[in-house]
């Protein structure tokens, strides 16, 4: 008799499923960017341009006239994506360049050669990311995701900063998530080598992505470089890579999930939205304003991070 009601259950929830499933759908999809802003003469770079939302992001802004430069660990990748970019819009103005998060070496190495060809630069958006890695190091001894998800995008920043502002109005987009409500900057352990929790390094890394977005905002006051955070949604793409159990969740209910495309609205919107020209230190979700997490509101915290930041990564920055 149970499992009679459970089975007849499941079928009224799945019937149920299938009559909604474009609401469903709809409603999962999120805000649209509604920008018509062309970019022509603009140039544009996004890290993890290869795949998901960044591939996403590239392909519309090259579609808008600009430069896209897609910096990549994986340059093989990288071309691939180019190539199906290029077959989208035959027009596409898209190069790729190796840039390896975890390896400071590899951010100054593509940030020299980039300054050295490139005269302007416009739009910088942060997006790569790693997500639930087993515990392991960046080549210069950090934790995956603060390394990579933090650190090595606070590096960037601070060598392609100087270009940003000659090149004013420019804009900054920092990925983050929602994840950012669960996470704590743990100044005792940054690198997790007393207890590791990849859901929780992840939670931190993606709050300090908030505190950074904050934290610089206040230091580009009166520049005309702007810089917001991003939840992009949960979107179904191959950042669960590293978990077996979000990615069969992600499997089971992907009607539930955002496409990549639908993932990158929020990016692009905070690129070129022309109503956010002068607005900055704010975080963004579906095309609107989103709440920020107390612990992503604390001014102390964020100043102690860059701190922290600037002495890890061996630089100065007031």
């Amino acid at each position: 008799m149970v499992l009679v009601v459970i089975v007849a259950g499941l079928g009224v929830v799945t019937l149920l499923v299938i009559l909604f499933a474009p609401h469903i759908r709809k409603y999962a999809a999120g805000g649209v960017c509604q920008s018509s802003a062309v970019l022509d003469g603009k140039t544009v770079l996004i890290t993890g341009a290869n795949t998901g939302i960044g591939k996403e992001t590239a392909l519309d802004m090259a579609m808008r006239g600009a430069r896209v430069i897609m910096a990549c660990r994986d340059v093989e990748k990288g071309e691939e994506a180019a190539a199906s970019i290029r077959a989208a819009y035959s027009k596409a103005q898209v190069e790729v360049r190796e840039l390896d998060l975890a390896d400071t070496c590899s951010i100054r190495a593509f940030a020299q050669q980039f300054l050295r060809d490139v005269n302007q630069l416009h739009i910088l958006i942060n997006n790569a990311g790693v997500m639930m890695c087993p515990y392991t190091k960046t080549i210069d001894g950090f934790e995956m995701h603060i390394g990579v998800n933090h650190l090595g995008h606070f590096l960037l920043t601070y060598l392609l900063i100087g270009q940003l502002k000659r090149s004013a109005p420019a804009r900054i987009v920092v990925l983050s998530s929602l994840a950012h409500n669960f996470g704590w900057i743990r100044f005792h352990d940054l690198h997790s080598q007393g207890s590791y929790n990849s859901g929780l390094a992840y939670c931190q890394s993606k709050l300090a992505n908030v505190l950074f977005t904050r934290e610089l905002a206040r230091r580009l006051k009166d520049t005309n470089v702007t810089v917001n955070s991003v939840h992009p949604g949960t979107v179904n793409s191959d950042l669960t890579r590293h978990s077996t159990l979000m990615t069969i969740f992600f499997t089971v209910f992907s009607m539930f999930l955002k496409t990549p495309r639908e993932g990158a609205q929020t990016s692009i919107y905070c690129a070129v939205a022309e109503e956010l020209h002068s607005i900055s230190g704010k975080h963004f979700s579906d095309c609107a304003p989103a709440f920020v997490a107390p612990q992503g509101r604390s001014e102390e915290t964020a100043r102690r991070l860059w701190d922290v930041s600037c002495e890890l990564l061996g630089i100065e920055w007031d």
